[in-house]
């Protein structure tokens, strides 16, 4: 009786528990709108009753003023005088001077509302500056959580997946946003190291056979006494294992170089694209081609295997895809506005501006879906894109006048 085979086992559950028990009564919970209703609402409460208070204070001192004897009467006879009504001099009559007295009785109260204005319109900008920059404070401090999820984002971003935020204080929105970005984390750290073993692994179950295929067709080949046939199809099966293996390597470089790069370390690209120029320097040769160009240095902080094969990968396609007869290759480097920059231009077939994203497709040539030349496997540019990411740069690529191509890699330094 067959056994049946057991279940896979989970994986095992994060060390850092992210969840809090649920409260017994939820609507106690301290949010984020309570609180900044409380805050503000306090805030402009404070604020009104200082205005309030300021107001008063200014009416009760216009009304005192403005309401004020401003005649003095003198002598036996009726003799009045004001220093803020000196048109009373004038008067001859009863009438006239009761026309007087309040038409400067008006101006008086007019004066003092205009005062009162004045001196309220400045009291309020001045509350409201206030009230702006305690608001502003204030906010910054309640907001200031989020700098903390940013920055954590920030460095994970840079493929530090062990950072954690672990907020403290009150359980509101920002305490439930970072525990569920801190579980997020914690579940794409495992699923990344369980993606870097299985590239390892796979690293070796491809590798192995391969590589024991190319040893027995290597013996075969080196025995004299093989029919010419044998030896044709033991060439042409060698020719195949090989495109094989540079799949496997070009897939597995791909799947590494997806990633940031954590382990960084100066690298100069001048270095990087001499040693790419003489790699290729006897297949260039081989086809006629010149290679070209000065190298200045360029100091970026990186991965030295990753970053040759960008020069590498770049050469290589320039040599390749060249004219049969006086085509040549361009490779620079040198550093402009704070950025280290590699550029391979050639000369070559005509590329229509629409088919430059194509390129950098795995398996995507031009006008070809799939691999089908002894060029390559189709991973060459896909592979230098996927490098630059990891490392915080870019590459573009511009079709050149006449034919061929400018391909242009930024890297921060």
């Amino acid at each position: 009786m067959a056994t049946t085979p057991a279940p896979p086992q989970a994986p095992p559950k994060p060390t850092w528990e992210p969840r809090r028990p649920e409260q017994v009564f939820p609507w106690l919970r301290p949010t984020i709108r309570i609180r900044l209703t409380l805050l503000y609402g306090g805030m402009f409460l404070i604020a009104g009753i200082l205005l309030l208070s300021i107001i008063y204070l200014l009416a009760a001192q216009a009304l005192h003023e403005g309401s004020g004897q401003s005649f003095q009467v003198t002598g036996t006879n009726i003799d009045i005088t004001s220093s803020t009504c000196p048109q009373l001099d004038s008067a001859k009559t009863n009438g006239e001077l009761n026309e007087i007295l309040k038409q400067c009785d008006a101006d008086q109260r007019r004066h003092a509302l205009d005062d009162l204005l004045s001196r309220s319109l400045l009291a309020l900008l001045g509350l409201a500056i206030i009230a702006f920059a305690f608001g502003y404070a204030m906010a910054g401090r309640v907001l200031s959580p989020l700098g903390r999820i940013t920055r954590t984002a920030r460095a994970v971003a840079g493929s530090d997946l062990s950072r954690r935020i672990e907020l403290d204080g009150p359980d509101d929105e920002l305490k439930e946003l970072a525990d569920t970005f801190d579980e997020m984390l914690e579940r794409l750290q495992r699923a990344f190291t369980a993606q870097q073993r299985f590239v390892g692994n796979a690293s070796h179950e491809l590798r192995t056979p391969l590589a024991i295929n190319r040893t027995l067709l290597e013996v075969h080949l080196s025995d004299p006494g093989a029919p010419v046939e044998l030896q044709q199809l033991g060439k042409t099966l060698l020719a195949t294992n090989e495109r094989s293996e540079q799949l496997v390597e070009g897939l597995l470089l791909l799947a590494r170089s997806d990633n940031q790069i954590v382990e960084r370390k100066p690298v100069d690209l001048a270095e990087v694209a001499e040693q790419a120029v003489d790699q290729v320097h006897a297949e260039a040769q081989a086809k006629g081609v010149e290679i070209r160009g000065e190298q200045k240095p360029a100091v970026v902080q990186g991965n030295g295997v990753l970053l040759e094969r960008i020069a590498l990968n770049l050469v290589q396609n320039a040599v390749r895809y060249n004219i049969p007869e006086g085509g040549w290759v361009e490779v620079t480097t040198e550093v402009q506005h704070g950025q280290a920059v590699l550029v391979v231009s050639n000369t070559g077939p005509v590329v229509p501006a629409y088919e430059i994203d194509n390129l950098f497709e795995p398996f995507r040539r031009l006008r070809t879906e799939r691999t089908g030349s002894d060029k390559g496997v189709g991973l060459g540019l896909s592979i230098v894109r996927s490098v630059a990411r990891a490392h915080g740069g870019h590459i573009y690529a511009q079709p050149r006048e006449g034919g061929g191509l400018v391909m242009r890699v930024t890297l921060p330094v």
